[in-house]
């Protein structure tokens, strides 16, 4: 049976193939990778026709590489890698992965001392020991290449194993680190995701979302990635489409393009009195003809006629309001 497989805190994959042994999914186990031995969570069982698209994807982007959208570093490890099975994880080996976690946060704060008397321009994240300490990893973002062959000898000296630093990306740290999204669940990165995917304000703007910072980016401070799961039904419906915000121009004022609803497979206008209105898609030509023409769109006007049904009282206060005002 073929098994895929989850270790590191970078979330690497691993495929366990043709392993004769039965394993339940969840189920912690000890593996050997290119990085050594290390313990892994089994994400479930994979037919011969799943791994070979795993390995046809992930081909894809170590001949290609991930979108260069500088967010994230070219990965040193495979993101994909054929693992060797060892044992299901005993008690002891879960005790010193727990053991080492400990370690881990404890030494932590003394590093990133040790790192400030190099005054090296870099962050240190997080560190990682294998299963059988033979490595310990530390990954750190900068916006530069450091030489930091004075700091791994100091690294070296203090925890007497070997050292390999680690430059990743915004993104990545994101990753790493995990945490609550700004939706409340467990970021996507860090949970289920097996790539990044580009994003772009384009994204944002062509899903009529509002262009305010702190609710589309995400811990990472870049865009959020939940940005292109929609994206795709947005694209589609824009073909053909001018872009957000033209206006068009007709004798009694100027309308605008303010997005599209995907649900009803049409455009949303803005009429030269503020008024919103949907138009199917496979009529927009007609619309925009009829209105450059000068004449009333049958759409437009039974909207008016319910927006004001529907929020005449607000308008009769706003009018009520500036009356006082002007007495005033």
């Amino acid at each position: 049976m073929n098994y895929l497989v989850i270790f590191g805190k970078p979330r690497i994959f691993g495929l366990l193939s043709n392993l004769d042994q039965e394993l339940k999914r969840d189920t912690n186990v000890v593996i050997e990778s290119l990085r050594g031995l290390e313990i892994a969570c089994l994400a479930g069982v994979l037919t011969d026709e799943q791994v070979q698209k795993y390995r046809q994807r992930f081909e894809f982007l170590e001949e290609n590489g991930e979108p260069d959208d500088g967010l994230q570093m070219k990965p040193v490890e495979p993101p994909l890698q054929d693992v060797a099975f060892v044992r299901i994880a005993q008690e002891e080996d879960i005790c010193e992965a727990a053991k080492q976690r400990q370690e881990e946060d404890e030494a932590l704060p003394l590093v990133r001392g040790m790192l400030k008397k190099h005054a090296l321009p870099m962050k240190i994240v997080d560190m990682e020991y294998l299963l059988d300490r033979k490595k310990l990893y530390f990954y750190f973002t900068s916006e530069h290449r450091i030489d930091f062959r004075c700091f791994v000898k100091e690294l070296a000296k203090e925890f007497k194993t070997r050292i390999e630093l680690r430059q990743i990306g915004a993104r990545d740290e994101a990753r790493i680190l995990g945490g609550l999204a700004p939706c409340g669940k467990e970021c996507c990165c860090s949970y289920w995701m097996l790539q990044f995917f580009p994003i772009c304000i384009r994204m944002v703007k062509e899903q009529n979302l509002a262009l305010n910072p702190s609710k589309i980016s995400g811990l990472c401070g870049r865009l959020m990635c939940c940005m292109s799961y929609e994206y795709d039904m947005y694209k589609e419906l824009w073909q053909g489409l001018p872009n957000p915000g033209t206006k068009i121009k007709t004798p009694s004022g100027n309308y605008q393009i303010a997005g599209v609803d995907v649900i009803n497979k049409a455009v949303r206008i803005r009429s030269p009195e503020g008024l919103e209105f949907l138009v199917p898609k496979d009529e927009f030509e007609l619309f925009k003809k009829t209105v450059e023409g000068g004449q009333k769109w049958p759409l437009h006007v039974e909207s008016v006629v319910t927006v004001e049904a529907d929020s005449g009282e607000a308008v009769s206060k706003k009018n009520s309001n500036k009356k006082r005002k002007s007495k005033k």
